[in-house]
């Protein structure tokens, strides 16, 4: 029997191959987060059991059980879910495109450039007292036009007779580093108020989160995770090396540029609402390889729901583990992401 089920979509136009293995892991991946996403909703200082929050979550319980997990506890929980399925599609992305298992939106400056955009955004334009007051509303559009000022700056100078992979990671770091020491300016000359939470933002969390960050921040992340679903073709064309991805009638410089800018906008939305989580485009993307294999057709949607399912843990420890203090989640992805990220090194030295 094949190990592949062949799926046909408007009446054969669309047809793809899915492992049947890699379905079952998805399926379980998808029972993992809504289990996750259950037991992080009934945490906190007021305990719920899943039953509760499931009759909740359908219309029932008391007044005081609806406004605990609506007012909230469902926001941030989404955001968390939302900002780690966008930046593990987001890893997934550029490690194909770049062909480099160390590639990630932290990795080549995406990430600075978008905390950069927002912290500059907080400390100039959302002083009520300031006259160039503008809505809080603005600032996805900020980190997007960050990152999308980086990736286009990285490109631009990794740029020679084309874009050469290894290029892109080098320069990328040397952005990465520029951007930390931008961000640390900004927030100097900004408000002193502004300064502490900036600090906190940039360490990656989703306190605080609100349903018009979730209005915002869902039909973003699942639009450009939907593109980025139907450019696997590409990705996985682009992992064969430019030689060859040309040889099969790939425009590679095209399409690294396209999947460039579906990276940039993921990551700026995330970066927006949960400020820098790291590590989390680094590590999922592998985990998920782990588990299926390096075809992206699997690979991409198995790393989102890892990526969610890090996310979600991450935020659930942080603030039920050292209550009544509240850890960004962002220290959890980063004591988990920086000894992995030493491990691979060492892993790919000789390569």
């Amino acid at each position: 029997m094949s190990q592949y089920k062949n799926f046909r979509l408007l009446k054969g136009k669309v047809s793809f191959l899915l492992d049947k293995k890699a379905m079952l892991i998805f399926i379980t991946l998808v029972v993992v987060t809504a289990f996750i996403f259950i037991l992080s909703t009934g945490f906190g200082d007021m305990r719920l059991s899943p039953l509760t929050v499931i009759q909740v979550l359908f219309g029932g319980g008391s007044e005081m059980e609806q406004l605990v997990i609506h007012s909230f506890r469902l926001p941030r929980i989404i955001v968390a879910l939302m900002v780690g399925m966008a930046l593990a599609v987001a890893g997934g992305i550029l490690q194909g495109m770049i062909r480099n298992p160390l590639a990630s939106p932290d990795i080549i400056g995406l990430t600075g450039g978008a905390s950069v955009a927002v912290v500059s955004f907080l400390a100039f334009f959302s002083d009520k007292n300031s006259a160039l007051t503008v809505s809080i509303k603005w600032m996805p559009l900020a980190a997007f036009a960050g990152a999308a000022l980086i990736a286009m700056l990285v490109y631009f100078l990794a740029w020679k007779n084309g874009v050469s992979p290894i290029r892109i990671v080098l320069i990328g770091i040397g952005i990465s580093a520029l951007m930390q020491a931008l961000t640390t300016l900004m927030m100097i000359m900004g408000p002193i108020y502004r300064a502490s939470q900036a600090n906190i933002w940039i360490t990656g969390t989703v306190y605080g989160s609100s349903w018009s960050n979730v209005a915002i921040l869902v039909p973003w992340t699942i639009f450009f995770i939907l593109i980025a679903f139907f450019m696997v073709k590409n990705i996985n064309i682009l992992e064969l090396g430019d030689d060859l991805a040309t040889g099969v009638g790939g425009r590679i410089q095209q399409q690294r540029f396209l999947l460039l800018l579906i990276s940039t906008a993921l990551v700026g939305g995330s970066v927006a609402f949960a400020g820098g989580i790291g590590f989390v485009g680094l590590m999922a993307p592998h985990m998920a390889r782990r588990l299926v294999g390096s075809s992206f057709g699997e690979l991409l949607p198995v790393s989102a729901f890892i990526g969610g399912i890090l996310v979600m843990l991450a935020d659930l420890i942080g603030r039920t583990m050292f209550s009544p203090l509240e850890i960004p989640a962002g220290v959890f992805t980063a004591g988990i992401g920086a000894p992995y990220f030493i491990y691979l090194l060492f892993k790919t030295r000789n390569t």
